[in-house]
């Protein structure tokens, strides 16, 4: 007998929702989807048709019929995830999730109607992001030891590993770089000859990123260390297409960058969150701070909406507002 495969075996909650397993296969079809995505897509579906299923008292084995769902439902499953503790943030998301199913329900002609485009999605307070001052940058690179800067005799992991570290941490703050985007850079998308980086980001999009000259740098004396440590060692991990490797020459994974930048960070800053993402948030900062046009600095981080790098745009305020006392007669 065949064994059924890892995406189609039977599981009670698929099985009882059964439009969940056709949107998802449309969603690993469309190839652009993560798999942390597709994880969570499929809890939300699962808790908002489990929740359909609990409210109209369905009997066991009778389907869930999401095209009679009615505005009254969507809303009362919002308030029961509310009664539970879920945050605003994450409620909205499920929603968003809902109504991404929806939509594929309808154009694939699973449901005929839906009133879900009536239920809006709550106003969240936008976050303001934590990010390092110039100083503290300047802190955080200033401290890294010799060998990774390419100085000391050093030839063993210590020394791989000092100038790896820096190399990521130049990039996730000189080019804005997400974490995934960090871990799944391959080498020959790296051009130091010319300047620049080549990176798949969210939604499978490319985009092509300047590189400075303190990253090109790090990287420029990291590959170096690298061919040699990997050579010493008569190892072949010296030759994955990942630009960023473990001393054993595998893929980095999430938690060790995590673990590196709350260690380096913990030395220059006070925050609460010391993760790579304050440095893409740094960037993004220091940009605008210095006259960067919204536009360019929105392309280079990879954002599919100007809304999104308008985030930013707080933290240059107060140093117009500092510009204009300084600079208008009248201020």
């Amino acid at each position: 007998m065949t064994r059924p495969s890892s995406k189609t075996r039977t599981d009670p909650d698929v099985a009882i929702h059964p439009c969940i397993v056709s949107f998802m296969s449309f969603l690993e079809s469309e190839g652009n989807v993560s798999p942390r995505t597709l994880t969570a897509y499929r809890t939300d579906l699962i808790q908002y048709f489990s929740f359909l299923r609990g409210h109209w008292m369905l009997p066991e084995g009778e389907p869930v019929d999401p095209g009679r769902a009615s505005v009254t439902d969507v809303r009362l499953f919002m308030g029961s995830l509310l009664d539970r503790g879920i945050q605003p943030r994450s409620i909205a998301r499920k929603l968003a999730s809902v109504k991404s199913c929806y939509r594929y329900l309808l154009e694939s002609g699973a449901i005929g109607q839906s009133s879900l485009s009536l239920v809006m999605t709550p106003r969240l307070s936008r976050k303001v992001p934590e990010f390092l001052s110039e100083k503290e940058a300047d802190l955080l690179f200033d401290r890294f030891p010799e060998a990774a800067a390419g100085g000391g005799k050093d030839t063993g992991a210590g020394r791989f590993e000092a100038s790896r570290d820096l190399a990521v941490l130049e990039v996730l703050y000189g080019c804005g770089l997400r974490l995934s985007e960090v871990i799944g850079l391959e080498t020959v998308d790296v051009d130091l000859q010319h300047g620049f980086l080549k990176i798949l980001g969210k939604g499978r999009k490319q985009r092509i990123v300047p590189l400075g000259k303190s990253a090109a740098g790090a990287l420029r004396n990291y590959f170096e260390v690298r061919r040699n440590f990997f050579r010493i060692l008569e190892e072949r991990g010296g030759e994955s297409t990942r630009a960023f490797v473990t001393s054993r020459g595998r893929q980095l994974y999430p938690m060790l960058v995590q673990r590196m930048t709350r260690r380096y960070l913990s030395s220059v800053t006070e925050s609460e969150r010391k993760n790579p993402h304050i440095l893409r948030h740094s960037f993004a900062t220091h940009l605008l701070n210095a006259g960067a046009d919204l536009k360019s600095v929105s392309e280079m981080l990879g954002h599919s909406s100007l809304t999104t790098t308008e985030l930013y745009t707080h933290v240059t305020f107060s140093r117009l507002r500092e510009v204009y006392r300084k600079s208008h007669p009248r201020a």
